[in-house]
């Protein structure tokens, strides 16, 4: 059973995916995902036994050594570690946290992730999100929990071009389906 759970639900739809330069969509790799909710005792701590900064500034990113920690919300962050063991991760956290008001929760099977790239990327994404994409409203390094149509998504734009989405495995079909929907108005 463990297998099944662990299998990405895009493997085999991400393998009939059509070539679309102006917005490359790439099934992402396994990662270990944490929620952590905390107060400022807890904060930095946390931060430093994952390896990441927390950022403190609303709807923002911080990255280091490929993982990244993604502000949520006022006590909410988002932790993501591609490729890596959740285990140990959560231990750490824990260790570096204990006797701190806060929570972690390991949501690494929760979620996958689905990369969207290239000139036409934010166009792509308005086909079923609302949110002003441009440069100026939604900067490199923001990140926001969103809707994209009807499946609620965390939406990171790691490079001008370059959109990280996290969405529940349950919607990933439907939000991948709408995805290559919207890049065929390209082709």
């Amino acid at each position: 059973m463990p297998e099944l759970a662990s299998a990405n639900p895009l493997s085999a739809l991400a393998t009939r995916s059509r070539d679309v330069a102006a917005a490359r969509l790439v099934a992402l790799g396994p990662a270990a995902r944490f929620v952590f909710r905390g107060r400022e005792a807890a904060i930095g701590a946390a931060g430093g036994a994952f390896g990441v900064p927390l950022p403190r500034e609303a709807c923002r990113r911080a990255e280091a050594n490929g993982r990244f920690a993604l502000w949520l919300g006022p006590d909410e962050w988002l932790l993501i570690a591609p490729g890596a063991d959740p285990a140990p991760i959560f231990v750490a956290i824990e260790a570096a946290t204990a006797g701190l008001p806060h929570s972690l929760v390991d949501v690494s099977a929760r979620s996958v992730g689905i990369e969207l790239a290239g000139a036409q990327a934010a166009f792509v994404l308005n086909q079923g999100n609302a949110l002003d994409l441009s440069p100026e409203a939604f900067p490199v390094g923001a990140c926001t929990r969103t809707l994209f149509h009807k499946a609620e998504i965390v939406l990171v734009r790691h490079a001008p071009d370059v959109f990280h989405i996290d969405v529940w495995r349950s919607f990933a079909p439907y939000v991948w389906e709408l995805l290559e929907e919207g890049r065929r108005e390209l082709a």
